[in-house]
């Protein structure tokens, strides 16, 4: 059932929408994510579902451009557990399906990088990448990594990929007890283009809860595969460990979503293998590649 959103508008994140150079968020921004997460005024639930809830918001009524928040309960996963797992970059390519190619760039701060992450999208669009600024932070028992867009002088946009925009994507972990948590996914992201209704109704009705589902699976995994995978190699927690070489901000520059080409798909139709989760396609849940 979906919820009306109510007439007050929501105060925004502080961090990047105005910025016209890249800087890396400090306390008052991951105070700023937080609160924005933890908001319900503005937000139109519409999904629910053992124990996964999603809400959207339309920033712009005549843009594709929409804020997505999906909120997950993780029985048997520590909050420790979820932020190692969103951290380890060796792992999501074994458990995000979505993947094409993701590599990390260069180090910025003890907590902060720059990285560079393409993704498959549903079937017949262009598929899209992203470099992102991302940062984070644990706090007592609980955890935020965030990100934005940013331009790198090596990695411009390619041929083969539509440059999507991320203004603010990120993860809140709030830990429930010693072997429990909640994540929070929050993003505002300009896919760069006209996208058809139906791609916008499949992400918070069945893209983005699948996606939780299957990172909630992945976490339950993890220990055993980290054991068998440089169990003490944590860079994110000991930022020693990093083998990435440093960059000065100043080498990067915030990545404007008016200053990349706009790919009309809107007329698109979903495909055939898409609608019946076909081999591959977004139905697929085999992670047997987890072991």
């Amino acid at each position: 059932m979906e919820t009306p959103a109510a007439s007050i508008e929501p105060q925004g994140p502080r961090p990047v929408l105005g910025r016209d150079s890249v800087q890396v968020p400090d306390d008052q921004d991951f105070r700023s994510f937080r609160s924005e997460c933890e908001a319900e005024v503005g937000w139109n639930l519409t999904y629910s579902k053992a124990g996964v809830s999603v809400w959207v918001q339309a920033v712009e009524m005549d843009r594709t451009l929409h804020k997505i928040k999906c909120r997950m309960e993780c029985r048997d996963v520590p909050a420790e557990t979820l932020y190692d797992v969103l951290h380890d970059i060796e792992y999501r390519r074994k458990w995000d399906s979505n993947v094409i190619e993701t590599f990390d760039i260069a180090r910025l701060t003890v907590n902060a990088d720059v990285g560079y992450y393409s993704w498959r999208c549903p079937k017949p669009l262009k598929n899209r990448d992203v470099i992102t600024l991302r940062s984070w932070l644990p706090m007592g028992t609980d955890y935020i990594i965030m990100n934005y867009s940013v331009k790198h002088p090596k990695y411009p946009p390619r041929k083969d990929l539509v440059r999507a925009v991320s203004i603010q994507t990120g993860y809140l972990i709030q830990s429930t007890g010693p072997k429990s948590c909640v994540i929070t996914y929050l993003a505002q992201v300009d896919p760069k283009g006209s996208l058809p209704k139906w791609v916008v109704n499949k992400s918070s009705q069945f893209l983005a809860p699948k996606a939780m589902k299957k990172m909630y699976k992945a976490c339950v995994k993890y220990p055993d595969w980290k054991q068998k995978h440089q169990p003490h190699f944590k860079p994110w927690l000991h930022p020693e460990q990093s083998p990435l070489p440093s960059l000065a901000l100043s080498e990067l520059s915030v990545q404007h979503a008016d200053s990349l080409e706009n790919i009309d798909e809107s007329s698109v139709a979903e495909s055939k293998e898409e609608r019946t989760g076909g081999a591959g396609g977004e139905g697929s849940d085999d992670d047997t590649s987890l072991t």
